[in-house]
């Protein structure tokens, strides 16, 4: 999806598409991929981005820190949100390119309305979340992971 630019545009706009007109101020997004899908649709939405980085890598000014709960592999992720990226008026939309157990969703929304600012929702390509996970985080999604053909493995 990423090589192909007219897959990729599509993807993009499907995306921005379920939360324009929503209010969205900035859309913020966890590295790596959501980097990339996050940047993307705040052009599309024409607002802007607000990046949140995992343990490594250099991130200067004031930081909302968190570690999430477990992810789908068990592992807790320390999340990083430089505080005057997000101020008092602002709603955010989170994009990733796939929700499971929505731990790290869960934690960047508490950042987020830590720093004053307000959840839009999650806009993410596949949701494998539960009704109740979905509902709670507002996550609107391309596919559903049950919607998604099954992999023998093979290329």
């Amino acid at each position: 999806m990423f090589r192909d630019s007219r897959a990729l545009a599509a993807v993009v706009r499907g995306l921005a598409e379920s939360f324009r007109g929503d209010g969205v101020t900035a859309v913020c997004a966890i590295e790596s991929r959501g980097f990339l899908l996050g940047a993307a649709v705040a052009v599309e939405l024409g607002v802007g981005f607000v990046p949140v980085r995992k343990r490594e890598g250099i991130f200067p000014g004031a930081k909302v820190t968190r570690c999430s709960d477990p992810d789908y592999r068990g592992l807790r992720q320390e999340l990083r949100l430089q505080r005057a990226a997000v101020g008092s008026g602002d709603r955010l939309l989170l994009v990733d390119d796939w929700i499971g157990t929505g731990s790290q969703a869960a934690t960047v929304r508490s950042m987020v309305e830590e720093c004053g600012g307000h959840w839009a929702g999650c806009a993410v390509i596949v949701d494998q979340t539960t009704p109740a996970l979905r509902a709670g985080l507002g996550v609107r999604s391309i596919v559903t992971a049950a919607e998604l053909p099954a992999w023998s493995g093979r290329s």
